[in-house]
């Protein structure tokens, strides 16, 4: 009876090992953290300054031992939370880069196709989005193509940018077939 218990708490050495690389490697998501994000993680003290000790390193062996020395504090503490608030973090990364590429589309487009004088485009922007000022975006647009055939800087097409992101701030349903 006894040895059937033994069997159940026996951990190998090859899944403690597997556990302590996953725990090494939340570390190492925590290097590239702000210090504001990782105040937000409620980090253990002495984990928060090991990783803030590891982000100051610049010897490769060192930060690997720092790195080693991480893993070993994570060991006592509960990781499950860190990864969901990273996995959170991360996947808002994600959902703001694809919006911003929605946006850079539409600026693309509407530049693009005023210089082949199209004005599909901005057309359908104003249809979908009434609340633009369809003059300021004719102007901005206008500049931006003249901008670009001078070659100076791009001014107009920043706040061109600009403006997009204002008026298609807080539209739910925004997405990558939005620029199509």
């Amino acid at each position: 009876m006894q040895n059937e218990d033994e069997d159940l708490d026996y951990i190998s050495k090859t899944q403690l090992k597997a556990e302590a690389e996953a725990q090494q490697m939340v570390g190492k998501k925590l290097l590239d953290l702000t210090k504001g994000q990782l105040i937000k993680l409620n980090l253990d003290e002495s984990l928060h300054e090991a990783v803030i000790e590891a982000k100051r390193l610049n010897s490769n062996g060192a930060i690997k031992r720092q790195l080693q020395y991480i893993g070993r504090l994570m060991r006592s503490t509960d990781i499950e939370p860190i990864k969901e608030k990273l996995a959170g973090w991360e996947g808002k990364n994600n959902t703001e880069n694809a919006r911003f590429h929605v946006l850079e589309r539409w600026r693309d487009r509407l530049i693009e196709e005023a210089a082949t004088s199209q004005s599909d485009s901005l057309q359908e922007f104003v249809t979908k989005y009434p609340h633009a000022e369809i003059q300021k975006l004719r102007t901005l647009v206008r500049n931006a193509n003249k901008e670009k055939a001078a070659n100076k800087t791009l001014k107009s097409s920043r706040e061109l940018f600009k403006l997009i992101r204002e008026i298609t701030e807080g539209q739910e349903g925004l997405n990558e077939n939005d620029s199509d």
